[in-house]
């Protein structure tokens, strides 16, 4: 794998992915993000197998393939590079080389074949929610949600949809937070759909939208 990407989007998109890297170093794998290159973009993953995020910005691709990159090392160090194109390359045993200007440094990961797959959605029953209504129903509600992960149905929020309108209700056993809103059309929904969305995907929801 060989890619060429600007530091301004690389930048943004490990930022967008910091929260969901695994801090602890229990599964090492975990603290690592999985880059795959194709085309013309590259794809980055991080993944603590509760909640993953897969997201991707133009590249000039050189030679495709894909590698795993320790994930706060990478962009402790990008942070410091120089704003202009950065080169990275896969080397032998899983070291990876990142060149940027007259900066230039390795980096050692672990073997593809050790990151976790991810499940693939169907297209067929993508629900889409505007940005700002999400963004909104999560500002009135995320106050409310218990912070014991022990407490799993109250560590979370549960959202229904419903063809013109959206709820969302959270508790922590003494206070409770109600939001619904109503008058438009959510494309996608055809009957009423609940789901359970946990704190930390509700936290990284808010940073992304």
């Amino acid at each position: 794998m060989e890619i060429t990407v600007s530091k301004f989007e690389l930048l943004r998109e490990l930022t967008a992915t910091q929260g969901v890297v695994e801090r602890k170093t229990t599964i090492p794998i975990l603290s690592n993000y999985l880059f795959e290159a194709g085309g013309d973009k590259l794809s980055l993953t991080a993944t603590d197998l509760d909640l993953s995020l897969r997201t991707s910005c133009s590249a000039k691709v050189k030679k495709e393939g894909s590698c795993t990159i320790p994930a706060r090392k990478l962009h402790d160090y990008v942070k410091l590079l120089p704003d202009a194109d950065i080169t990275i390359k896969l080397l032998e045993n899983h070291w990876v080389s990142i060149r940027c200007g007259r900066s230039n440094t390795k980096m050692v990961g672990m073997a593809r074949s050790n990151f976790p797959s991810l499940p693939v959605f169907p297209t067929a029953g993508v629900v889409k929610i505007p940005a700002q209504v999400l963004r909104s129903m999560i500002a009135k509600t995320g106050f409310a949600i218990a912070n014991e992960e022990s407490r799993y149905t109250l560590n979370g929020a549960l959202m229904v949809l419903k063809p013109e309108s959206i709820t969302m209700v959270a508790t922590d056993g003494h206070r409770l937070a109600h939001i619904e809103r109503s008058g438009e059309k959510f494309e996608g929904v055809s009957g009423e759909m609940k789901t359970l969305i946990p704190k930390k995907a509700m936290d990284e929801l808010k940073s992304l939208v």
